[in-house]
């Protein structure tokens, strides 16, 4: 998280950051089956459609397709080495440095198939000020995350929604200051 010091200015904050996208980001790894075997037996997940290629076959998919909860795995950079930036959403200058994933949500448009290679990119939708019982003046983060195969096909819309706030001791003396 970016916490700045001294005033804070929402709506230059918002200026800067609403509309502000990552570059496309490659998955590392191409969708495969054994990936997908591994999570469904892990799960308890014996949907045929993601474990039995002769039956996905007969399907108006034509073969295996992704579980939609593993669309976001392919679409990233697995677990090592580790990634080097942050999140586009803990880039976002706020007042506090405690942070609060609120929601993920997804919209899941159209599979994913063996042998794609997904990619993804994320954008600040809305930043906005609202009173919690935190910190009277959290701030709010709104993110989607749009993930594409290889042909730039839109296959999962993600949106997340983040708070951040201060510790109490920080803006006590704000309190204060105005007389509340």
């Amino acid at each position: 998280m970016t916490k700045v010091e001294g005033e804070y200015d929402i709506e230059a904050v918002r200026a800067e950051w609403i509309g502000r996208k990552t570059p496309l980001y490659h998955g590392r790894y191409p969708v495969e089956y054994d990936p997908i075997r591994r999570y469904c037996h892990m799960v308890e997940d014996d949907n045929p459609l993601f474990l039995d290629p002769d039956y996905a076959a007969t399907t108006k998919w034509g073969g295996v397709i992704v579980p939609p909860v593993m669309t976001d795995y392919f679409a990233g950079g697995g677990a090592w080495p580790e990634e080097d930036e942050p999140a586009l959403i803990l880039q976002v200058p706020t007042r506090g440095d405690r942070t609060i994933n609120l929601n993920i949500s997804w919209e899941f448009i159209q599979p994913a198939r063996i042998g794609d290679r997904l990619s993804r990119q994320t954008e600040i939708e809305d930043i906005y000020q609202k009173p919690t019982r935190l910190d009277p003046r959290s701030i709010w983060i709104a993110a989607k995350t749009t993930i594409f195969n290889q042909d730039g096909e839109v296959l999962a819309i993600g949106r997340n929604t983040m708070v951040a706030h201060r510790r109490p001791e920080e803006f006590a003396a704000e309190l204060q200051e105005s007389g509340g």
